[in-house]
């Protein structure tokens, strides 16, 4: 991951710019360049993958336009083959294409023409105006705000690196792009991606799971820097750690990676069959309570939420990734998130028909930059790594959203079936972890985590605080005293920014058999059952 800040303004001093993109720093620890052009301010913070010599640095500046951009463009070979007589390229970094496909189409056409995970600003010297972008599922986070005198626009990586320049301030939504000549934010993609309806029948169906998956995580092996694999034992992150582990080289070994509580944890076992299975450098770590306390604050610093569910997710996430910082070289991590959204959490089992089914995986998929893909981001970037998400990738999100949701529900006593099948010849995992029921990560580091978190909140407020919640956070009132406690923190940090998130993340409790669910956790759920195992 990279970190930026630009600013359309000076109304800032150098030194109050430079202790704003400071909070990037962690983001990218490899190199920061400032650049000062023409009324607009760029900061860059590098994380170097892609071109580790100085030529993949940013800002670029060519063609009269300056760009700052976090992100991986995933068809740069393509687009470059397609530049290369209009331009001469200086470096082997793939955001280097930006521009001239900018110069060549217009803001547009050019985002349209992205396969990749990114959020780039844009400033046309020509024109004088600013253009900005994020990937249509919000896999590279973007923020921007109105600066505090004047209400110039100004763009940065993270809502916190914003909070000493603007008061008001808001996350880029993904799928847009601002256009600075029009002066407006435009949708040119919506995140729930469906243009069209397959008609594929099952067998069909689970022959193009297959085949896009694969194609998804080949294309995230581009690194020029080592990658690493996070692997729960569940079927998501040990279906990518087995299709890496065959697209490698024989004599090449993934490096895995699992951590769970040093009591109960569930996912530790089922993470070292995996790795026995495909022959991987598997490292284990195991956090205690003291941990989990001890890194609450610093999570919530970091991840810029106050839900539940993220934060529960995040902590064993989070403590992960910076062990693997502080113990290897590695510098890109890949991960299994987006599954869920696509074909179904524990609690869509009780999806009443299979229009709601497909109304939920579209409403997950929208907010997702809210919840799994903003956990997954801050948890790995604040570590100085960069995540990459096969199952977000544009061409197979859009092709199971683009599935009969009737074949993704769950008429099988298996949820995710059609993925779970798509894999059920050729040995891609031992059978008991491909038809392993799903656990939540938060539940299976180790039940004992969230009972922590439940007994530390516990400790800290009475009922009374909870009862008078309603009038200190009206919007998005805590619940609980655990929610009261995340609440407290987050406003700590970002007093006022409540609205950043939109609501808690919840099952769909506008279904009879989930109206009574008062906890996030699958494990509240009656189909939990083995999960929990």
């Amino acid at each position: 991951m990279c970190g930026f800040l630009a600013v359309d303004s000076k109304e800032f001093s150098l030194k109050t710019f430079d202790e704003a993109l400071a909070k990037n720093e962690d983001r990218g620890p490899d190199m920061t360049r400032v650049f000062d052009e023409k009324g607009i301010t760029f900061g860059f913070n590098r994380l170097a993958i892609m071109d580790l010599s100085d030529s993949g640095m940013q800002p670029f500046e060519c063609l009269d336009c300056t760009l700052v951009c976090n992100g991986e463009i995933y068809n740069y070979p393509e687009l470059k083959q397609n530049l290369e007589t209009d331009y001469q390229f200086t470096s082997g970094s793939d955001c280097e294409v930006l521009i001239p496909l900018y110069r060549k189409y217009g803001i547009d056409t050019m985002v349209k023409m992205l396969d990749g995970e990114f959020a780039f600003v844009l400033y046309d010297h020509k024109s004088g105006k600013v253009y900005a972008a994020r990937d249509i599922i919000g896999i590279r986070p973007m923020f921007y705000g109105f600066t505090k005198k004047e209400g110039k626009l100004a763009f940065a990586s993270t809502g916190k690196t914003l909070l000493d320049l603007c008061d008001e301030i808001h996350p880029f939504l993904p799928g847009h792009y601002y256009d600075g000549a029009k002066g407006k934010f435009v949708e040119y993609h919506a995140p729930d991606l469906v243009s069209k309806m397959a008609t594929d029948d099952f067998d069909q169906s689970t022959r193009t799971i297959r085949d896009l998956l694969i194609k998804a995580v080949d294309k995230r092996l581009a690194s020029d820097a080592p990658v690493g694999y996070l692997l729960s034992g569940g079927l998501d992150s040990s279906l990518v750690c087995s299709i890496a582990d065959r697209l490698l080289p024989e004599d090449a070994k993934i490096r895995t990676f699992a951590i769970g509580m040093d009591k109960n944890p569930i996912d530790l076992k089922y993470a070292r069959e995996v790795a026995d299975y495909l022959g991987s450098d598997h490292t284990e770590f195991i956090m205690t309570r003291d941990d989990v306390l001890k890194s609450l604050r610093e999570v919530i610093y970091t991840l810029e939420t106050w839900d539940i569910t993220t934060i529960r997710a995040s902590i064993g996430m989070y403590i992960l990734c910076k062990r693997i910082h502080e113990t290897t070289d590695l510098k890109v991590i890949m991960t299994g998130e987006c599954s869920d959204e696509l074909f179904g959490y524990k609690y869509t089992d009780f999806a009443p028909s299979a229009e709601e089914f497909q109304k939920e995986a579209a409403k997950r998929l929208r907010e997702l930059y809210m919840y799994d893909v903003l956990r997954a981001d801050r948890c790995i970037s604040a570590n100085s790594l960069e995540g990459r998400v096969p199952f977000a990738d544009r061409d197979f999100a859009e092709y199971v959203m683009s599935i009969d949701p009737d074949l993704k529900m769950n008429h099988y006593h298996k949820g995710k079936y059609l993925l779970r099948k798509a894999f059920a010849e050729g040995d891609w995992l031992p059978e008991d972890i491909l038809m392993r029921e799903k656990a939540a990560f938060s539940d299976a580091v180790g039940h004992s985590m969230v009972d922590d978190l439940k007994e530390y909140a516990d400790g800290k407020y009475t009922d009374a605080d909870l009862a008078s919640a309603k009038d200190k956070y009206p919007y998005c009132t805590p619940f609980t005293k655990e929610s009261l406690l995340y609440r407290d923190i987050f406003e700590e940090y970002f007093p006022g920014k409540a609205d950043w998130i939109k609501d808690f993340w919840m099952p769909n409790r506008s279904w009879d058999s989930l109206k009574d669910v008062n906890d996030p956790s699958a494990r509240v759920l009656s189909n939990y059952g083995a999960s929990g195992k």
